[in-house]
């Protein structure tokens, strides 16, 4: 099984230097979350190093690959960026023979979220949003939510993504849609609950 100094050995042949210094840094704060959150730490770290594997693949190299595993989709055919997520988890999968399902999915939806993530799977999509060297208007408040309540602060984070999108004229993936609806109906629920 593939320790955090073999994984961080396996990035440094994949990523330039930074972004392994952004890994380790997503590394770092997701295990801090998963000490908060009563979560493996271990595998919060790991998914942390491991989250941005086939970021600087080339876009050519990439989009063959979501082609050759069924990964393609509309969306993903205009914004091939997006596919980083999915194909890294593939990689880690098949290149460092990493079979961890949990661990695999968590990166797999890093970027994009889903509905009914598993904590690890919040984790590190949070963790990639606060760590120590991201600087976006209200990357504060989203680091005090992270360290409260992990539901508000992926809605609050998935807000942020699509505004930011919105912003950018970006073309936005349905399921980044979907799993803010779904953190969006969690909160209405709670709130319901709550009164």
């Amino acid at each position: 099984m593939l320790n955090s100094k073999m994984a961080l050995k396996a990035i440094e042949a994949q990523l330039s230097p930074p972004l392994i210094r952004h890994v380790c840094q997503v590394a770092e704060t997701a295990q801090k979350m998963a000490r908060l959150y009563r979560v493996d730490e271990e595998k919060a770290y790991m998914a942390g190093i491991l989250h941005d594997y086939a970021k600087e693949k080339p876009q050519t190299e990439i989009l063959k690959i979501a082609a050759e595993n069924n990964l393609l989709d509309d969306v993903y055919r205009q914004v091939p960026y997006l596919l980083h997520a999915p194909v890294g988890a593939l990689l880690i999968k098949t290149e460092l023979g990493i079979d961890d399902e949990e661990l695999i999915i968590a990166i797999s939806n890093h970027t994009l979220g889903r509905p009914f993530m598993s904590d690890l799977e919040k984790i590190i999509f949070l963790a990639d949003m606060i760590e120590p060297d991201r600087n976006f208007p209200e990357v504060n408040k989203l680091r005090n939510l992270a360290e409260k309540d992990l539901d508000e602060a992926m809605l609050f984070g998935l807000d942020s993504t699509l505004k930011y999108c919105l912003d950018k004229k970006s073309i936005i993936h349905p399921q980044t849609i979907m799993a803010r609806n779904y953190f969006l109906a969690q909160m209405a629920s709670n709130n319901y609950n709550e009164s």
